[in-house]
């Protein structure tokens, strides 16, 4: 038991020589607010006068006070009380006088002459035979209102302060507390109630009780009747500005103490809760019994820490050798891993893989797969095409001579730009590509080869290098690829649709557009029913409402306009009441049931009459009269329904186009076919190629040759000197990090030995 506190003693020795603050260690904090008594306590505690006094805020700076009891069988005077500051490890003060100066020049050697206050402390160890072992640590005032030259936040600075110490677990807080003073308003007490809200380790002291109004006594504070506290509380009697200015011995000072409580009427009842001696061993019980509780769990820690920092120190490796030969191989390995490391995070089998995004492989898939095929699937290969331009690329390549069919010089023409669109996503997935093989060495290096920062640069300029050598012709390969398919168009291709496979498109098409538009005049032409003035009617006998012309008018002047639109104008089926021709033409309209023969005609051209709408052996008949169906009549005269009559509106409508705008239509949708379908074709080559040439010519090009760039440039012997600096600041790192491991492992001698 009297070792635990020299122990703790030693150990806020070893932690306070590297500013160590990661052990908790027990120790007792005094807490009050400014002029409470706190500096009294201290020096009725340690028996000397060594504090420094004045107005206003004094204790600017903590104060570690380590009392250390010493046996008194030498004799020697000069050893009954001795103080040793930290900062000054060779001197050993004998004159309290000069402690008290040597503390003020350390105060304003970091906290100035303003009145601020800092939170490094002043470690201050004083020994003495007449003192109980104790660690305290003396902390500024409280204070709510900056005075003279105070800074304006100084309560903001001491409640922080306080806060930093008492917050503790392994903290005994000691709450100071004038007598004179409602306890209410105590503010010790109350920072120790916010932080320990049990009371289990906070102990009440109650000074200047000799100073309160007569008829007045803290028996009720004393015996915790007031305010109870587990530790309880104890009262003092501080020394008199006026026995401090006339240098009263604080022994004949604590001797007043003793009489005044042993021969008060009230307070020689709680003799145990009075006097200096009384919280001198109490505080010494307390510290006692807190070191014993907290000591296993501060070994525990400490062997944490030990492994912690064994570690971490291992990861900054050791120094480099000497001799050359070491540094040399030491070179060439790490040249051979960086090398490994990258090829690894190409192929994804690298010891550590990021799972917070793509990296390595993963992103290059991710670029070929999603950014490069989005890409090439955004591209419209008809969207900057106008039927203006198809058309004066048809008639350029005619020539002076008119065209029987589409000529294919037309498509090549028009499909040859839009292939050329396909490069720019092209070649943006090699630079994608280029980035990130870029970041994939950056990420490259062990901790080991960052420990010199200019051998990690300089390996970061070979691959920049090695990859910049090798994107340029990944590039050029990839443009070669474009021009590769704009060189020869081959309408061959087997997925290639090709004439007859777009005029059957085309067909359904139609086919699909006339089923419609037959469908909307039928339902148009049922609802007639009888003419009253503009109203025609038919079907009077069904009761249905008057319909107006101009509306079935309008109904098929929206179909005759889609027909312009979708480039095929709908054919019918021909009635048995007549046969409907172009106006102005001899020629009939219709041609047969399917209406197939017309299309035929009028794409291709027949018997060299490009105004001929009809194609087939069925026989001419030449009329000149259009005959018009009967619209007022339910039947027609063979006994078909009116759907019959409004498709042949229909038709008679559409017939006013003329055949020259028909072929344009028919020709622009051909030519639109036929450059989407080779299209497709090109894009699913480029989709296939263009990745694969990546990956050969850039991907493993630079893994495969990366290695051997490596070694060709970084090792040489003029070099591995240079190149073999490590970084001041991982150095520094390094030897702090065996400083502690040094502390770290004396401390767990230390306990060792206690325990």
């Amino acid at each position: 038991m009297d070792k635990l506190i020299p122990t703790v003693n030693k150990l806020q020795d070893v932690f306070n020589t590297v500013g160590q603050d990661q052990i908790d260690l027990p120790q007792i904090v005094v807490v009050g607010s400014q002029s409470s008594g706190k500096s009294s306590v201290l020096e009725n505690l340690v028996g000397r006068d060594f504090l420094p006094r004045g107005s206003g805020i004094v204790t600017r700076r903590p104060l570690v006070l380590q009392l250390v009891n010493v046996s008194h069988s030498d004799g020697d005077a000069d050893t009954e009380a001795r103080a040793q500051f930290l900062h000054l490890p060779n001197q050993v003060f004998t004159d309290m006088s000069e402690v008290r100066r040597e503390i003020e020049r350390e105060t304003e050697r970091l906290a100035g002459s303003n009145k601020g206050i800092v939170k490094t402390p002043i470690h201050l160890r004083i020994s003495s035979p007449d003192v109980l072992s104790l660690t305290l640590v003396d902390l500024p005032g409280i204070t709510k209102i900056p005075v003279g030259d105070q800074p304006s936040d100084i309560e903001t600075q001491t409640r922080n302060l306080v806060y930093e110490y008492i917050s503790k677990p392994n903290s005994i807080i000691v709450a100071i507390s004038p007598a004179n003073v409602d306890i209410v308003n105590s503010e010790s007490l109350k920072f120790a109630r916010e932080v320990d809200p049990k009371g289990t380790r906070t102990i009440g002291v109650i000074t200047k009780i000799d100073l309160m109004d007569r008829g007045t006594n803290s028996l009720d504070i004393l015996t915790g009747r007031v305010y109870p506290l587990r530790l309880g509380f104890v009262g003092v009697i501080n020394r008199s500005q006026e026995d401090t200015l006339a240098s009263k011995p604080i022994a004949e000072s604590l001797r007043g103490e003793a009489e005044f409580f042993s021969g008060h009427a009230v307070y020689r009842t709680v003799q145990q809760h009075c006097g200096t001696a009384t919280l001198a061993r109490v505080l010494n019980q307390l510290l006692l019994q807190h070191i014993r509780d907290h000591l296993p769990s501060i070994k525990t820690k400490i062997n944490g820490l030990i492994s912690q920092t064994e570690h971490e120190l291992s990861s900054y490796g050791t120094a480099a050798g000497d001799g050359g030969m070491a540094k040399s191989s030491r070179l060439l390995k790490m040249l051979t891993v960086f090398a490994n490391e990258f090829s690894s995070s190409i192929d994804g089998s690298a010891h550590e893989m990021s799972t917070a995004e793509l990296c390595g492989g993963a992103r290059l898939y991710y670029i070929f797969n999603d950014i490069f095929a989005a890409g090439l699937d955004s591209v419209n290969p008809t969207a900057s095409l106008t039927n203006s331009d198809i058309r004066t690329a048809i008639r350029n390549s005619s020539g002076p001579r008119a065209s029987l069919f589409v000529p294919e010089i037309a498509f090549q023409l028009l499909v040859k730009p839009q292939i050329k669109s396909l490069e720019p996503p092209a070649q943006r997935c090699v630079q994608l590509a280029y980035e990130e093989l870029m970041k994939v060495g950056l990420s490259c290096g062990t901790n080991e080869m960052r420990r010199y920062p200019r051998l990690h640069a300089r390996a970061m300029q070979v691959v920049s290098d090695l990859l910049r050598e090798r994107v340029g012709p990944t590039a050029a390969y990839v443009a070669s690829l474009i021009a590769i398919e704009r060189a020869y168009i081959n309408t061959n291709h087997p997925d290639f649709i090709g004439g007859p496979g777009a005029i059957s498109d085309l067909q359904r098409k139609l086919d699909r557009r006339r089923r419609e538009s037959a469908r909307k005049v039928s339902r148009i032409a049922q609802r007639q029913k009888s003419v009253d003035g503009d109203a025609v009617m038919v079907g009077a006998e069904d009761g249905t409402e008057p319909v107006d012309p101009a509306e079935i008018d309008d109904a098929v002047d929206d179909v005759r306009s889609r027909s312009r639109i979708n480039g095929v104008l709908d054919d019918p089926p021909r009635t048995p009441s007549g046969t409907l021709r172009r106006p102005g033409s001899g020629s009939p309209l219709g041609s047969g049931p399917s209406g197939q023969g017309k299309f035929f005609n009028s794409f291709f051209g027949a018997n060299g009459r490009r105004d001929v709408l009809h194609m087939g052996d069925e026989p001419r008949v030449n009329h000149s009269v259009i005959p018009v169906p009967n619209r007022l009549s339910h039947v027609s005269g063979d006994g078909t329904a009116l759907d019959d009559d409004a498709a042949a509106l229909s038709t008679q409508l559409s017939a006013d186009l003329t055949v020259s705008e028909q072929r344009d239509e028919m020709e622009t949708s051909l030519i639109r076919s036929l450059i989407s379908s080779y299209f497709q074709i090109v894009r699913k080559s480029i989709q296939d190629l263009v990745p694969k040439a990546v990956m050969h010519l850039l991907v493993n090009e630079v893994c495969e040759n990366m290695q051997n760039r490596l070694v060709e440039v970084l090792y040489k012997d003029d070099l591995i000197d240079s190149l073999l600096q490590e970084d001041p600041a991982l150095v520094a790192e390094r030897d702090q990090r065996a400083a502690m491991l040094d502390v770290y492992k004396q401390a767990f001698a230390i306990i060792n030995e206690a325990m």
